[in-house]
């Protein structure tokens, strides 16, 4: 049915980069995910209103937030597409990560409730009544539910949505809580044991769990993310492409949005080349990776000397280094020859969690190197890579 509603009301639906496509699918998405837990609330409501189940009355809330959080997606869909302006010159697609977190704190606030209340039940139990008609509704409830995950997964990673993947997994929570409560509703008719406060807890736990890994997951979008493997893989196949292009180092990439993504990164390019070809390489690939790939990506030229010496010194240093440890990489190394002594100056990337301290690294790259070259210094300058060790370049 979303994949009809979609072909039949959104222009250019292939189009998944266009902001206004973007929209579009969240608005259509949010809007049947509305109306279903709207639905599902008035039938588990009553349900629960009959049969005295606090649980399914806990179920019934729940469904009625989730309507609230298809709301609330609805409008930070709106919000996202707004075009920039001169105060969010980078867009508004961050809206999109603010409202997760919103509808994670909603979910995070309704499971204490409900626990409080559940407990409360399991210590002073109320009869519950066995209807076929509860059963029938919460069977149907997880299947709506179940619907609702396949749904939101496949063009939360379609658009690589934030609000989309939450509502995924809030309604796969979903089908677990309400099968809680069925099998509650089963099991205590049968053992002749109140087991409804016991499984209002569970769906309670269960909707926490799903807040907090929802207020994590946002709080990592929020906070900056090191790039994916994918992203990463591509922009150095890309680059590896262009001819006069050696090297690469010191990507950055920074994300306002699922869309809307800016990089930085230093290519290595050989020194004899005239200035002006290297020049128009550079402006030749940034225009590009803009039309190619809607990545806006800042290049930093870097000229390497290229003589037999110093592309053989460069080698021995980086074995040298990768020998104290293969996490460790060099880059824009050069060599400075003196009357007395000769200048080793280049960079070491150092992951984030590497055991030695930089003055230790230092002093163990120098009593290395002089055991063939004595009279060469090291000029090393020490920073952390903003792409994950994992990630190839």
């Amino acid at each position: 049915m979303v994949a009809f509603l979609i072909r039949k009301f959104i222009k250019n639906h292939e189009n998944i980069k266009d902001p206004k496509v973007r929209e579009a699918y969240g608005r259509v998405t949010s809007l049947i995910g509305i109306l279903i837990n709207i639905v599902l609330f008035l039938f588990k409501l009553l349900c629960g209103v009959i049969s005295g189940s606090i649980a399914i009355i806990a179920d019934a809330i729940n469904n009625l937030t989730d309507a609230g959080s298809s709301i609330i997606s609805l409008i930070s869909f709106k919000l996202a597409g707004m075009p920039a302006d001169e105060e969010h010159p980078f867009g508004h697609e961050r809206v999109e990560y603010v409202a997760s977190m919103i509808v994670a704190f909603l979910i995070l606030f309704l499971g204490l409730q409900l626990i409080t209340s559940s407990v409360e039940k399991i210590f002073d139990p109320d009869p519950v009544s066995f209807s076929l008609v509860s059963v029938i509704v919460l069977g149907g409830a997880m299947l709506a539910k179940f619907y609702m995950y396949r749904y939101n997964r496949k063009y939360g990673q379609l658009l690589d949505s934030s609000m989309m993947k939450a509502t995924a997994a809030d309604s796969l929570s979903d089908v677990w809580a309400t099968g809680s409560v069925l099998a509650s509703t089963l099991l205590s008719s049968l053992l002749r044991f109140q087991l409804d406060g016991y499984m209002g807890v569970i769906v309670a736990v269960l909707i926490i769990m799903t807040g907090i890994n929802l207020i994590k997951d946002t709080l990592d979008q929020l906070l900056g993310m090191a790039p994916s493997d994918e992203l990463v893989k591509m922009i150095a196949d890309k680059l590896h492409t262009y001819e006069g292009v050696l090297g690469f180092h010191d990507l950055i990439v920074h994300n306002y949005g699922p869309s809307r993504q800016f990089a930085s990164v230093h290519v290595e390019v050989d020194s004899k080349i005239d200035v002006m070809v290297s020049h128009d390489l550079i402006d030749n690939i940034e225009r590009d990776f803009m039309n190619d790939c809607n990545l806006s990506l800042v290049i930093h030229l870097d000229p390497l000397v290229m003589d037999e010496q110093t592309i053989m010194m460069k080698e021995e240093v980086r074995e040298m280094v990768k020998g104290i440890d293969p996490s460790l990489s060099i880059h824009d190394f050069r060599m400075v020859p003196g009357t007395t002594h000769t200048n080793l100056i280049f960079d070491v990337v150092v992951p984030h969690k590497f055991a030695m301290t930089s003055a230790q690294l230092l002093k163990e790259m120098e009593t290395r190197i002089h055991v063939k070259h004595s009279d060469f210094y090291l000029v090393v300058t020490f920073d952390h890579a903003f792409i994950s060790e994992r990630k190839p370049v």
